[in-house]
C-alpha cells in the first residue's frame, strides 16, 4: 500500500489529493514539523532535505511534492490527471505549470512565510524587507494565475480537463488566505476556481481527514 508523510496544510496536501482523487488505497503517515520529527534520524532516512512530503511505493521511496505529482498521475492513467507521456504540447504545458507552481511560486511563498531563513540571525530589518519583496513578487504570480484562466475561459487551469495541477495551484492560493493584500481569492478568476476545487469530493475528504477548518481560502 502506498504510504504518504504528510504535515495538514503543508505541499503534502497536493498528493494527498490527487490519492483521494485516484481512490488507490492508501496510508498518511503524520511528520508533525512543530516537533521537529521532519529532523529525525528515521525521516532524514526518507528525505535528507528533511522536507515533507515523502510517498513510499514498494521499494519506491520519492520526494519533491511536483515528482510525486507526476509519479501519481503516471502510475494511475485511468485517473486521467495528466496529458499521457510523449512528445505532445498538453503534456509540455502540464510540465510547464507544474514546474512553475514547485519553482517559482511555491518557492516565493516560502520566502513570504520564513523570510529569516534568507538573512544573518536576528536581522529583523532585513527579513521584513526580503518578506516584502517576496509578497510584491506573489502578487504578480498570482496575476500570472488569473491571467491563464482567463486566457481561455474553462474550469480548470489547463482547460477543460481537471489535472495533478488543479490541487497544487489549489494549495498554494490558500497559502494566501492571511494576508492583509490581495489573497488569492480576491482575484476576479482565481475566486470562482478556488470555490470549484472546494466542491470536489477528493478536495473535501483531505480537509476533513487533515483536520483543517475553514476559512478554506
Amino acid at each position: 500500500m502506498i504510504r504518504l508523510y504528510h504535515d495538514p496544510g503543508s505541499a503534502s496536501m497536493v498528493p494527498h489529493v490527487l490519492l483521494e482523487e485516484i481512490g488507490t488505497p492508501f496510508e498518511l503517515k503524520r511528520v508533525p514539523r512543530a516537533q521537529a520529527r521532519h529532523k529525525t534520524p528515521e525521516y532524514l532516512a526518507l528525505n535528507p532535505n528533511g522536507l515533507i512530503p515523502v510517498l513510499v511505493d514498494a521499494d519506491l521511496v520519492l520526494y519533491e511534492t511536483a515528482a510525486i505529482c507526476l509519479y501519481l498521475a503516471d502510475r494511475f492513467p485511468h485517473a486521467a490527471l495528466a496529458p499521457p507521456p510523449g512528445a505532445s504540447a498538453p503534456r509540455a504545458h502540464f510540465q510547464k505549470w507544474l514546474v512553475w507552481l514547485t519553482n517559482t511560486l511555491q518557492a516565493m511563498l516560502l520566502h513570504c512565510f520564513y523570510p529569516q531563513r534568507m538573512v544573518d540571525d536576528g536581522d529583523a530589518a532585513a527579513a521584513a524587507q526580503v518578506q516584502a519583496h517576496a509578497r510584491s513578487r506573489v502578487g504578480g504570480m498570482l496575476e500570472q494565475l488569473d491571467a491563464q484562466l482567463a486566457s481561455h475561459g474553462k474550469p480548470w487551469l489547463l482547460g477543460e480537463h481537471y489535472s495533478a495541477v488543479d490541487p497544487y495551484a489549489f494549495t498554494l492560493c490558500r497559502w494566501t488566505r492571511g494576508f492583509d493584500t490581495r489573497p488569492a481569492r480576491d482575484y476576479p478568476q482565481l475566486g470562482p476556481y478556488l470555490q470549484r476545487m472546494l466542491q470536489r469530493p477528493a478536495l473535501q475528504r483531505a480537509l476533513h481527514t487533515e483536520g483543517l477548518a475553514p476559512p478554506f481560502v
